[in-house]
């Protein structure tokens, strides 16, 4: 069977770099799966970031794919699975961004790269173009913490019902301990749908 090639979709105000990507990164690669493993940097416009995506996927055109998508990341995962077929997993995903976006309106400093961004608000309503129905719930798995200070984890169990979840009490948006979380989330990424 063919191995499916794993696009790591990082958050608002986050890169490659995040700890996340990083730790996903490093297993990939200590299971000789280097090869397999994509995480582009999303520019903060919605429009430019949905169409870098596409770009990904057009890569690899005809291959098995699959997203992990963390907050804003999330998203956009459920959008591409929806657009262009494959499996997620979603960690402490964001469902409506848009609504959130109000609170960062303004400048804003990447977490990682230190880069400044300025941030419209005219981006929330591009936003709501990649709001997706969810067609096939087996397709994703929900990973989120209780603890979640930026986005309530309750809003992705109900957009996520039906789809596999493990919600665990405490933790916070960055998903503690996550790393431990990656050998069985990549024999989700291989299992049909």
């Amino acid at each position: 069977m063919a191995l499916p090639h794993l696009i790591y979709l990082h958050g608002f105000l986050s890169s490659p770099f995040s700890q996340k990507a990083q730790d996903t990164a490093v297993w990939m690669a200590e299971q000789h799966l280097a090869d397999y493993f994509h995480c582009p940097q999303l520019p903060m416009e919605p429009l430019a970031c949905g169409e870098l995506i596409r770009e990904e996927v057009d890569k690899l055109r005809g291959e098995q794919l699959f997203f992990i998508g963390s907050s804003l990341g999330g998203y956009f995962a459920a959008w591409a699975v929806e657009e262009f077929g494959g499996r997620a997993v979603l960690i402490n995903p964001a469902v409506r961004p848009y609504e959130e976006l109000a609170r960062h309106v303004g400048p804003q400093r990447n977490y990682q790269t230190g880069e400044l961004y300025q941030i419209d608000l005219s981006y929330a309503d591009t936003l709501k173009l990649y709001e997706r129905e969810i067609s096939d719930p087996s397709r994703y798995w929900l990973l989120a913490q209780t603890g979640d200070e930026i986005l309530d984890y309750r809003l992705a169990v109900a957009k996520f019902a039906g789809s596999r979840q493990n919600i665990e009490e405490g933790g916070d948006h960055s998903f503690q301990h996550f790393p431990r979380w990656l050998p069985a989330i990549w024999e989700f990424a291989q299992e049909t749908p």
